[in-house]
């Protein structure tokens, strides 16, 4: 595990907040039969904690109630990739109407004002209320295989200077 001050220190660098800035996060969890699950949702960084809005029927809210460990990706789709690797506990807190960090991580989609209108009054309709899936990082990891690499691959490279 990482401290608090080693997880600061990699989520302060600027890449860092440019991918948590993204709408898109991989969330990663063990379902109730111990098989894993990914699934790709969106997400809002408060400045200290991930929060993901979900349906109160939403299946992965029984899976994280039994168990809360997860482990988030946050990556681009260009050459070198960047990725952020989270991991942390998720926190369930059910609410009445729409959070407003729902409404905020759906901000950088490309809407017209007049479609923000709609989609907001259609969110409104559908949903008496949500679960926030709150998580605090206990471990962080940037790579962007300039400056940081997958640890396996840094142990490759390490090996072969030595050999060298």
């Amino acid at each position: 595990m990482s401290t608090p001050t080693e997880v600061r220190e990699v989520l302060d660098r600027p890449l860092s907040q440019e991918m948590l800035a993204r709408d898109f996060t991989r969330l990663a969890y063990v379902a109730t039969d111990g098989t894993p699950r990914v699934v790709p949702v969106g997400f809002h960084w408060n400045g200290t904690e991930i929060v993901i809005c979900t349906a109160t029927n939403a299946p992965k809210l029984v899976h994280l109630r039994q168990n809360p460990a997860v482990a988030l990706t946050i990556d681009t789709e260009v050459h070198p990739p960047k990725l952020l690797l989270l991991r942390g506990q998720a926190e369930l807190d059910v609410v009445d109407g729409i959070p407003e960090e729902y409404l905020a991580m759906n901000g950088s989609y490309q809407m017209t004002p007049e479609q923000r209108v709609e989609w907001e009054a259609g969110v409104k309709a559908l949903y008496d209320g949500m679960v926030r899936i709150v998580i605090t990082p206990t471990w962080a990891k940037l790579i962007d295989f300039e400056t940081t690499l997958p640890s396996a691959v840094q142990e490759l490279i390490e090996k072969q200077a030595q050999r060298s």
